[in-house]
């Protein structure tokens, strides 16, 4: 089964343009115009992305992030916007978004993260189940399901991706290049994006984030998973 992608954006040159660049590179796409019709969709089918504009009329960008990660939903989701501020793509990436990227599009670059984003999303692969454990986590790379004392803990796919970095390299430090590298390729963002995923990740995994004691920050160098 082909690919599903939901495109949000108000303004109708852009809609199409998007639907061409997803429709050319052999996956489907939906559209929708506003946020509400956005939310609407989500209940009548399942997409494994979504490509949405933060300048909607009526319930902006912003507040659809927030409502489709209340509701539960781990979609990847890539904000498309005209807003070139660092403000707006941090506080995006914080709220529950997985990648950002500003107008004008190069369609080659936007196909491409779409491709890896919802690569990296996937779940339920075949083949059994292997866990690989480090202290109280466990990760399964056949689901991509991560989990501390067998509780599991929700993470957004690059959440997920830098977690499964970690696990498979305890006690190796990671300088922010060589985590950009491995998790988001030949992509270009703001440094400020690791720590906000860094900050992200020991909220869900410290006792307490403010004192992690198992991503720790080595100065000058980078970060290091441990297992005290």
């Amino acid at each position: 089964m082909a690919d599903l992608v939901l495109i949000v954006d108000d303004d109708k040159a852009v809609l199409t343009m998007l639907y061409k660049v997803i429709s050319s590179n052999g996956i489907q796409a939906d559209t929708a115009d506003s946020g509400e019709q956005c939310l609407e969709m989500l209940t009548k089918k399942k997409y494994d992305l979504i490509l949405l504009d933060i300048n909607l009329s009526g319930m902006d960008g912003f507040q659809v992030i927030q409502q489709i990660r209340r509701n539960g939903s781990k979609v990847p989701i890539i904000i498309v916007s005209g807003r070139k501020e660092d403000y707006d793509t941090l506080y995006g990436l914080d709220i529950g978004a997985d990648d950002y990227i500003t107008k004008p599009l190069n369609p080659v670059t936007l196909a491409a993260k779409v491709k890896a984003l919802i690569r990296r999303s996937r779940g339920n692969l075949p083949g059994a189940d292997q866990v690989i454990t480090a202290g109280p986590f466990q990760y399964n790379t056949s689901t991509l399901r991560f989990y501390k004392n067998g509780e599991e803990i929700i993470l957004s796919s690059k959440e997920n991706a830098i977690i499964k970095l970690f696990m498979d390299n305890v006690n190796h430090i990671f300088s922010k290049d060589m985590i950009y590298d491995l998790v988001w390729g030949s992509a270009i963002i703001d440094e400020n994006a690791i720590m906000v995923y860094i900050n992200r990740i020991r909220a869900k995994i410290e006792e307490n984030p403010s004192k992690p004691q198992y991503i720790q920050t080595v100065r000058g160098l980078g970060y290091r998973f441990v297992i005290p």
